[in-house]
């Protein structure tokens, strides 16, 4: 069986986290709610949730919503993956074209139901997430960073102490880590600066990205081998 490689990975692992991070900059500067991490949001509604207002029970809809959705798309990558591991026979390009096709979704219903595409947008975040969660001991989660950084500090402190730790383990949260921080940064100037549609530009990415490795998969010549 053909294993991925380290390089493979990692640059998966960097385009993943660049897209979450881009769809989520756009959700939560639009409507203040994260569709690719909800610690912060909850913690920010339970603190307020004894002083009740109309503008907090909307954030709680909003915030009820992107979780079941969060939740509804790691379900249906359990069902349609069944398999936490990362291997080449899954169908990740298959996958991620399908959320494309539900980003252009959220895009058409966005101005009339954005509570819709906030639950659209959770869907892709968590089934993205959901896809593989380990590599060779390595938890690989690529629409937040709090796991990145814990892998990261784990490996900093064995290496510290004497263990041996490859370098791609600790390379890995840093490079996803700026990944994500460059997708939110670069989805935030356009919306600010530009006000382009960051949901119709993450379904095409989507389903280019999808696309792009299903082909890739299948060229004898650049098939994953072991490393």
């Amino acid at each position: 069986m053909h294993q991925l490689s380290h390089r493979q990975v990692i640059t998966g692992g960097c385009i993943l986290a660049f897209g979450a991070a881009f769809l989520n900059a756009g959700f939560i500067i639009k409507t203040g709610t994260s569709v690719s991490h909800l610690t912060g949001d909850i913690s920010r509604i339970a603190s307020g949730i004894f002083t009740l207002t109309d503008d907090t029970v909307e954030d709680l809809l909003m915030v009820l919503v992107a979780t079941m959705g969060f939740i509804t798309g790691a379900t249906l990558s359990g069902y349609l993956i069944h398999h936490p591991t990362l291997e080449i026979k899954m169908p990740y390009g298959r996958i991620l074209s399908s959320l494309g096709f539900v980003l252009f979704a959220a895009h058409f219903l966005f101005d009339e139901h954005p509570i819709v595409a906030i639950s659209l947008g959770s869907i892709v975040c968590g089934a993205q997430n959901a896809l593989a969660s380990r590599y060779r001991g390595v938890i690989l989660r690529t629409t937040h960073l709090t796991g990145l950084f814990t892998d990261l500090g784990i490996h900093l402190g064995m290496k510290l102490r004497g263990h041996q730790i490859e370098n791609w383990k600790i390379l890995i949260p840093i490079v996803m880590a700026f990944s994500f921080f460059l997708g939110a940064a670069i989805s935030s100037a356009l919306i600010v600066y530009v006000d382009v549609d960051w949901i119709l530009i993450a379904a095409i990415g989507y389903i280019f990205g999808g696309v792009s490795w299903s082909v890739y998969k299948r060229l004898p010549l650049l098939r994953p081998t072991n490393s």
